[in-house]
């Protein structure tokens, strides 16, 4: 669709190339998601406000006013009555002040850019891609050189949210290419996209790049309601099982597993997803308060769980994204948390396939990376995800590229 606003091109185009620019900034600045995505939802909020300010409004109450924008509400509303009973009310704020201005960033910018989003920004997303593994991959093959010669800390894992971005955003974005006649620009985005996430540390971001190839290829070959139903029952699983994840791990996982896994801390995730599902065991109804992972250890929860069980909570979150839901909002947030999925996966049966391979692919790279690495409210987490379903969104408009 075009702008008839004469502002509203160019505050789309200052929008669409923060977006765009997302996986380089990253790749320099592993904290950077964040801002850039508030300055792409403010730019098309402004634009959209500039255009329509009426339809602007109904738009977003439409969205609220949908069954996914309804069950957010509630999990939301379920975190903040999650304050009357945290013991650490300062914490829970914390977390709060990040999680919250980043979560409405990203749905401004899921409901309002997609259909906006100029031509430009796709190649520029690409060559965004392609130098962020560039940089990625030099610095590790320089022992950190470049890190060292841009000023950052030399260490290794500062990639690590980097290669998860790449892995989130890269297929969402060559489907916007490939859709645009970009082909060549869209396999090259995902070949370098996949080179920059093996060649990091990062084992979450391998696990998301495999689980989502696995789903990107089930969802090319089965019809889509199977695909989308395999899906559903794995993210259905995985915030079921996550209270008894540690346990069925310990018993399940061989010792030959620990030994090829010891980079990525095998045992010590195990212990730690043992404390947390303890704490959900001895409190499974309500949790222990939203955000208070950091120092859940000293809740009131941990001293009624057995004794040498209660190290591991001291280590900040769970490593978990369904563990940690559970340990800190109890049964309600889960069970909220698990409608949201489903209802997220919803829509995908009636793409085309192309597009569903690309939601299915991301859903999954997003909930294997969620089951193993980062704290559930962290703003480039969410910032990030945000930017992959703008992308996937922008993909499935019937007028992508028209902006």
């Amino acid at each position: 669709m075009s702008p008839t606003h004469p502002a509203s091109a160019r505050l789309y185009g200052a929008g669409g190339a923060a977006l765009a620019l997302v996986p380089l900034a990253m790749a320099l600045a592993n904290r950077s998601s964040p801002a850039l995505v508030a300055v792409a939802a403010l730019c098309f909020l402004a634009g959209r406000l500039a255009e329509d300010a009426l339809g602007a409004a109904r738009e977003l109450a439409a969205a609220l006013r949908a069954p996914l924008g309804l069950v957010g509400l509630a999990l939301m509303a379920w975190a903040l009555a999650s304050f009357a009973w945290t013991p650490f009310p300062a914490v829970s704020l914390r977390a709060l002040s990040e999680f919250a201005p980043t979560l409405l960033a990203a749905v401004l910018l899921v409901r309002l850019a997609p259909g906006r989003i100029p031509a430009f920004a796709g190649p520029l997303a690409c060559a965004s891609v392609v130098l962020a593994a560039l940089v990625m991959a030099a610095s590790l093959a320089t022992d950190l050189r470049v890190q060292a010669w841009l000023g950052q800390r030399d260490a290794a894992f500062v990639f690590n949210r980097p290669a998860m971005t790449l892995v989130l955003l890269t297929g969402p974005v060559a489907l916007v290419l490939w859709r645009r006649g970009r082909r060549v620009l869209a396999a090259l985005a995902l070949g370098l996209a996949m080179v920059g996430a093996l060649r990091s540390i990062s084992g979450a971001a391998a696990m998301g790049l495999i689980a989502g190839l696995a789903m990107a290829a089930l969802a090319a070959i089965l019809p889509r309601r199977i695909a989308v139903g395999i899906a559903g029952l794995g993210l259905g699983l995985a915030v079921a099982l996550a209270p008894v994840e540690g346990d069925l791990l310990e018993r399940l996982m061989p010792e030959a597993a620990h030994a090829r896994l010891v980079q990525s801390s095998s045992r010590a995730r195990v212990a730690i997803a043992r404390s947390f599902g303890a704490a959900v065991a001895a409190d499974p109804w309500r949790g222990a308060g939203f955000g208070v992972a950091p120092r859940f250890a000293e809740t009131p929860v941990a001293a009624r769980i057995d004794p040498e069980l209660r190290p591991m909570l001291a280590v900040g979150h769970p490593h978990n994204t369904f563990l940690q839901v559970w340990a800190e909002l109890g049964l309600p947030g889960a069970v909220l948390l698990a409608l949201a999925l489903f209802l997220g996966l919803r829509p995908v049966v009636g793409l085309r396939r192309p597009e569903a391979v690309a939601a299915l692919g991301l859903a999954a790279a997003a909930a294997a990376i969620a089951f193993v690495e980062h704290n559930a409210w962290a703003a480039w987490w969410t910032a990030s995800l945000g930017a992959a379903i703008t992308w996937l969104r922008e993909a499935t408009k019937p007028e992508s590229g028209s902006a």
